[in-house]
């Protein structure tokens, strides 16, 4: 079912948890961990199975440690999408549910971000903004296309003192 797979993909740790390994990247459970410092750790190991179960995550490689096998994980190509066939099949009533889903995982985050003690919104560049565009369908592809081309170059940044990670959600649809 396009659904759950779609409800595999949307939980807020599992999406952090592809947001990660996008790019090829391939880690261990420590690294992500490390990683997703805020995540505990029996939540991340009942995640990664979940998603090893469900086949948006394979494991490439066990490495020997101490007697047991460590497991290196990778998202297999396109496993952690959802192909236009399987959107096609899910009802309205399934695309609405996950979008519910979704925004929540949204609000989830910010709420998170507010209550640190330190948030700054203005010094942090916190934005939350609605555009109204005119676009043909073509110009809309376009559009679409170059900011995810720009958020996938983005996206391949490792994690340093200076860079602090930043979510971004875009959504789009027609009004009316």
């Amino acid at each position: 079912m396009p659904v759950k797979k779609a409800e595999i993909i949307l939980h807020p740790v599992r999406m952090r948890i592809i947001q990660t390994l996008a790019g090829g990247k391939r880690m261990t459970a420590q690294q992500l961990l490390d990683r997703l410092g805020d995540v505990p750790q029996a939540t991340l190991y009942r995640q990664l199975k979940k998603m090893t179960d469900a086949g948006v995550l394979l494991v490439a490689e066990e490495i020997p440690v101490r007697g047991t096998l460590e497991k290196v994980y990778m998202l297999p190509e396109k496993g952690a999408e959802i192909s236009d066939e399987e959107l096609k099949q899910a009802s309205a009533e399934d695309h609405l549910a996950l979008f519910m889903q979704f925004a929540a995982s949204i609000i989830g985050g910010y709420g998170r971000y507010l209550q640190q003690p330190d948030a700054d919104l203005f010094k942090d560049g916190v934005s939350y903004r609605q555009i109204s565009l005119y676009l043909t369908d073509e110009e809309n592809v376009r559009l679409i296309r170059s900011i995810w081309d720009l958020l996938k170059k983005a996206a391949n940044n490792e994690p340093n003192e200076q860079r602090r990670r930043r979510l971004f959600s875009v959504i789009g649809f027609p009004d009316g």
